[in-house]
């Protein structure tokens, strides 16, 4: 098994022990998982925990998979070259800019369901790993196509763009985007010199 750093498989289990939690062991407790949940600011269900709880439930297991992969393929690099504190701030930055997005989209279009998922925070890392490593080359699982790294984050942002405009699909690409964002600030951040 590949070396796995602290932060990245705390968060791991994290996602994996909720999800068997509230859709293995207590699927009665709803109620709770739903308080957890990112309402949209127009369904009075919103509370100001959920722009940071929502990123560690999980709607069925593929989406779970997914995501897992994802923090494992680029959260364990960019944790052990940052470190845990600069990783996390990155994270949460990029889980909260996207919870963001997420919240004004659903305001604007007047959607009613909530979001749940890490997926904003993965955009984030993508981001960074592209910024960090912009030749290394990688090969995502939908293409399978080898592609830099820097490749990859223009090809993924631009989809997220147009996925996000034209189609009803039930991903929340807007909240994809705000992830990016947050990571791009909070890089343009450390790189200005403050941060440290």
């Amino acid at each position: 098994m590949p070396f796995i750093p602290p932060v990245t498989k705390a968060l791991m289990l994290l996602c994996i022990g909720l999800f068997c939690f509230f859709t293995l062991v207590s699927p009665q407790l709803v109620p709770l998982q739903n308080a957890l949940e990112l309402w949209p600011l127009n369904t009075g269900l919103f509370n100001f925990w959920q722009p940071l709880t929502y990123a560690f439930l999980h709607g069925d297991t593929l989406h779970l998979f997914f995501n897992m992969l994802g923090l494992w393929m680029f959260g364990s690099e960019l944790e052990t070259v940052w470190g845990p504190k600069r990783y996390v701030q990155l994270l949460v930055a990029s889980i909260l800019t996207a919870a963001i997005a997420q919240l004004v989209f659903t305001l604007v279009v007047g959607t009613m369901a909530p979001t749940v998922g890490i997926s904003g925070g993965l955009f984030g890392l993508l981001l960074a790993f592209g910024w960090m490593f912009p030749d290394r080359v990688i090969m995502p699982l939908f293409p399978p196509i080898p592609m830099k790294a820097k490749v990859a984050v223009a090809i993924f942002g631009a989809l997220e763009l147009l996925l996000g405009i034209t189609g009803a699909t039930g991903i929340a690409h807007f909240a994809h985007l705000g992830g990016m964002l947050g990571a791009w600030v909070m890089i343009n951040h450390w790189r200005g010199g403050r941060g440290r």
